[in-house]
């Protein structure tokens, strides 16, 4: 007996591909080119901006690596790594949170605020420039909305 296949879906309509294929290339080149951006000003990629975000946003500044994967999308293994990177920096410390000392909070430091703040200005500025620069506020608003439908 043949095992069961994903549920039958009809063939997208070329619309909808031209659409994917439009979103997919547009997300890499303004990606890209925020990633070039941050790189002129000698500053460090942008999953180090998202982690010192996520950071910032949560109680005491801190966060369990998995609450740092599940918010920023990072694989583990690529978080891990980055972690060590960012710690080395002195943007992050990892702190014991149990009793037998193999739980690990990561901290936001003083040196990972500054740090943070320092990448928004050219991060904010090259979000204008790649993006809000071709966008009236009414197109951000409904391209928003039309990506919000896909999230759910």
């Amino acid at each position: 007996m043949p095992e069961p296949g994903p549920p039958f879906c009809p063939t997208p309509s070329p619309s909808v591909i031209r659409a994917w294929i439009r979103l997919m290339r547009t997300q890499r080149l303004v990606l890209g080119a925020i990633e070039q951006d941050l790189k002129s000003a000698a500053l460090p990629p942008l999953g180090w901006y998202d982690v010192l975000l996520e950071l910032s946003r949560a109680a005491d500044e801190r966060l369990r690596p998995y609450e740092i994967e599940e918010r920023t999308l990072l694989a583990q293994h690529n978080l891990s790594r980055l972690l060590d990177r960012m710690e080395r920096m002195n943007l992050v410390r990892r702190e014991a949170f149990d009793g037998d000392g193999r739980g690990r909070w990561v901290v936001l430091t003083e040196a990972g605020r500054s740090m943070q703040t320092r990448m928004w200005a050219v991060y904010a500025a090259s979000i204008q420039a790649h993006l809000g620069a071709h966008l009236t506020d009414s197109d951000a608003e409904g391209l928003s909305a039309k990506l919000a439908k896909l999230m759910r």
